[in-house]
């Protein structure tokens, strides 16, 4: 709880320097649009952060975006119904994450090695589908999805406060959550206490791979615009917000709630650096040196713990 405060006050440092560094800041409009994209960052990582709670990863996030907002938009296209395109991206996204965990869990491959691959896998199959084409213009009803708004408040807002509360049912009053932390924590315990593990893995990466799929949607919606690679950048931003937020990358410590705030935090940074007109090209720079950071920062507090015990 405490570094949740910390990251908490992170958040209000972040945004007290920047209005005072830029009169847009605190605008409505500007507000609206760090909303927005918080929510559409959370909705990303929130999966991956259930697959690094269960001391897994999942590299495979970014392309699994992409994939499902290209066949999201030719579904759309092709039928103009909006049911049928969040159809096709959560169907889309959730076979993503099956066969992650199938591999994972059933062949039993370090994840970083299998998810690496398979966003290899995806990046090929997507470039081999558009075939350099780029799919644009899609209805007001489904654009509303990631650019409108209800009551004043972005679309994507609701989904990101469904999916926080799903998820903390889901973590903290479940059976199945306790064991994703048991199984972080230390694997061998877990097994040993009788908790699935493969059972467990497999469930954290398909629902990672399901999240990807909404998450296609949203953004293809936000874009107005599919094609090849719009899902590269994401994986980056995605890994920042988990890591940021708390949650450690050796598994069984961290929690969406932090998630959501060190996407808020990533989020204000760059919302920032667009504001003070920083060159975009210094904003990968940015979020890998915060990576970094949070990494280093992660495994020094692990070590830590570890000398105390």
């Amino acid at each position: 709880m405490t570094a949740l405060v910390y990251r908490l006050a992170g958040v209000a440092v972040l945004c007290v320097a920047l209005a005072m560094l830029s009169d847009a800041f605190l605008t409505v409009p500007n507000l609206l649009n760090v909303l927005r994209q918080t929510a559409l960052l959370f909705l990303i990582a929130s999966g991956l952060t259930l697959v690094v709670l269960a001391g897994g990863l999942d590299l495979s996030i970014g392309a699994n975006v992409g994939l499902s907002a290209c066949l999201v938009a030719t579904a759309v296209q092709a039928t103009g119904s909006v049911w049928a395109g969040v159809a096709v991206g959560c169907a889309a996204g959730t076979a993503v994450g099956l066969v992650n965990g199938a591999i994972v869990a059933g062949l039993k491959l370090k994840p970083i090695i299998a998810t690496y691959g398979i966003m290899w896998v995806l990046n090929g199959v997507t470039y081999w589908y558009m075939q350099g084409e780029t799919i644009y213009g899609f209805p007001e009803s489904f654009r509303a999805i990631g650019s409108g708004y209800w009551l004043g408040v972005p679309v994507p807002v609701y989904l990101m406060v469904t999916v926080l509360a799903a998820g903390l049912v889901f973590a903290r009053m479940t059976t199945w959550g306790h064991q994703v932390y048991a199984l972080g924590a230390n694997p061998q315990a877990a097994l040993l206490s009788g908790v699935p593990v493969n059972a467990r893995t497999f469930l954290v990466y398909s629902l990672s791979g399901a999240m990807g799929g909404v998450s296609g949607v949203v953004y293809l919606a936000r874009l107005n615009s599919a094609e090849a690679g719009i899902g590269d950048a994401l994986l980056l931003p995605a890994i920042a917000a988990v890591l940021v937020g708390g949650t450690s990358l050796f598994g069984g410590l961290g929690s969406l709630i932090g998630t959501l705030i060190g996407a808020a935090i990533l989020t204000l940074v760059l919302n920032g650096m667009n504001l003070l007109v920083i060159s975009s090209n210094w904003q990968p720079l940015v979020t890998g040196a915060i990576v970094l950071l949070a990494a280093a920062v992660d495994t020094l507090t692990r070590r830590r713990a570890d000398a105390r015990a």
